[in-house]
């Protein structure tokens, strides 16, 4: 073989080399779950949603909730039931009547409250007044017992 030949199979050797050193290197190589997460955590909300749209539009799907209930129920022309309400979780008790037994009421009053003598018969003097707001359940119902037991009438919202 003539050495010109000889030149032209090296460099068609080394092309098809170099293309496959560059396809190799412009391969993604897959990340740990572990540094993508990290990753995740530091970014900002704004980097977030600018990911969560590219990702939508790269892979052609929506990040927005499938409420499957709600799609068949339309389908079929049945009414959904209305959801369930929300339990309550923060109440108000307010003192709406003091009844025969002002000074138990008072004494009932500083007992589930942190107030002193003159606040507590300012307070109870005042009904219809609230005692507490957000408060718990279970809080607003030993308040309750312990103020009706005095001779009071509450009231919870």
């Amino acid at each position: 073989m003539p050495p010109e030949e000889k030149k032209l199979e090296e460099k068609e050797e080394d092309k098809k080399k170099s293309t496959k050193t560059r396809a190799k290197k412009s391969a993604p190589k897959a990340m740990p779950q572990e540094d993508i997460i990290t990753a995740i955590k530091s970014m900002t909300v704004m980097d977030l949603a600018d990911l969560v749209k590219s990702l939508e539009d790269e892979f052609g799907v929506s990040a927005a909730p499938v409420v499957v209930g709600a799609v068949s129920a339309a389908a079929t022309g049945e009414q959904s039931e209305a959801p369930p309400e929300e339990e309550k979780t923060e109440f108000t008790i307010t003192l709406t009547s003091i009844g025969e037994k002002k000074i138990e009421v008072i004494k009932a009053v500083r007992e589930v409250t942190d107030l002193g003598l003159k606040q507590a018969k300012d307070l109870v003097e005042a009904a219809p007044q609230v005692i507490k707001e957000n408060i718990s359940k279970e809080e607003v119902a030993t308040m309750k017992e312990k103020l009706e037991a005095a001779g009071a009438s509450v009231e919870i919202k």
